[in-house]
């Protein structure tokens, strides 16, 4: 089988395409036929060795796949050979087999591609974890989303409109915009032609907005301290625009306002019982129609490298699948 493989950490051009043997499944374990993997902002640090995880080396990156079951141990449950499947784990997707413990594996929605399925669950869980379980997103809320046309922005907008949120979406490109305005966000600003803070301000008659989902960082997030609600929320949920900001604590005082940090992977290694219920909301809302990933680019597995240079130079609407 083939796979992508870090021997060294650095830049993505470093991942190379490697022959591996199969393994075959224990008996509580499932072999899976991967047809598809989707692409992370992680993965590509992970590889760079700039991520809070670091696997030793070598390691196959990749953290959410789709495939089919070729293969079944004597002792497992819940899936049988020829089912659709999609595959989550720390790393090791980017690969033509994976063997994995049930607790690895979903059913795919029978509505959705092998490309689909493997990018639902990264994205649309953080979106998930931030807007239902770090903090409730009411019917009638304000929701501004940063970085929409992102996969974790894209999907925040998914979900907010799902909660029943007015969604006010912020991107630098009108293409991209476009898009996320498709996927149901009520208002969009480019925020290189206009200042956000002021459009969110005038868009609410001056209270702002009443939840913050922030993926970008930086002055992004500085600036959107200026233009939250009384009794807001900001949710922190990364700093892909590759500056940390620094938060005025007056601005916080005087708005009432929570900063919120989001981490869904980790929330459920702390508590083992978010999974299971957050995957279960997510799969029944894509098995009904009601989320479904945007893919703008799909490479297969050989051109990984240059999947990754499109997702960082922010080409990318939605998300990044690799077929195999």
């Amino acid at each position: 089988m083939r796979r992508a493989i870090v021997r060294e950490l650095g830049p993505p051009e470093n991942i190379a395409i490697e022959e591996a043997p199969s393994r075959p499944p224990g008996p509580a374990e499932a072999r899976v036929r991967i047809r598809a993997g989707g692409l992370n902002f992680p993965d590509m640090l992970m590889a760079a060795g700039k991520y809070q995880l670091r696997p030793p080396l070598p390691f196959t990156p990749g953290m959410e796949a789709a495939g089919d079951v070729v293969e079944v141990g004597t002792e497992l449950r819940g899936f049988k050979l020829g089912d659709r499947v999609i595959v989550k784990v720390r790393h090791g997707a980017f690969s033509e087999e994976v063997t994995v413990g049930a607790a690895n594996l979903l059913p795919l929605p029978a509505c959705m591609d092998y490309a689909e399925g493997a990018t639902l669950l990264a994205a649309h869980g953080t979106a998930y974890h931030a807007l239902v379980e770090r903090w409730t997103l009411n019917a009638g809320d304000v929701l501004l989303v940063h970085g929409a046309a992102g996969g974790v922005g894209l999907a925040a907008v998914d979900i907010g409109k799902r909660l029943g949120a007015t969604v006010i979406a912020t991107g630098s490109r009108d293409d991209k915009l476009a898009v996320v305005k498709a996927h149901g966000a009520d208002h969009v600003i480019n925020y290189v032609n206009d200042n956000f803070r002021d459009r969110v301000l005038e868009l609410t008659g001056g209270k702002g907005a009443d939840v913050i989902y922030d993926p970008v960082g930086g002055q992004v997030f500085e600036q959107s301290m200026r233009c939250i609600a009384w009794n807001g929320r900001l949710l922190v949920v990364g700093f892909a625009g590759g500056t940390i900001a620094k938060l005025k604590t007056n601005l916080a005082l005087l708005k009432g306002c929570s900063v919120i940090g989001v981490r869904a992977g980790e929330a459920t290694r702390q508590d083992p019982t978010l999974g299971p219920k957050r995957m279960a909301v997510l799969l029944d809302w894509a098995g009904k129609g009601w989320i479904k990933p945007h893919i703008s680019h799909r490479f297969p597995l050989e051109r990984i490298a240059e999947a990754m240079r499109v997702l960082d130079r922010r080409e990318v609407i939605g998300r990044v699948a690799l077929e195999l």
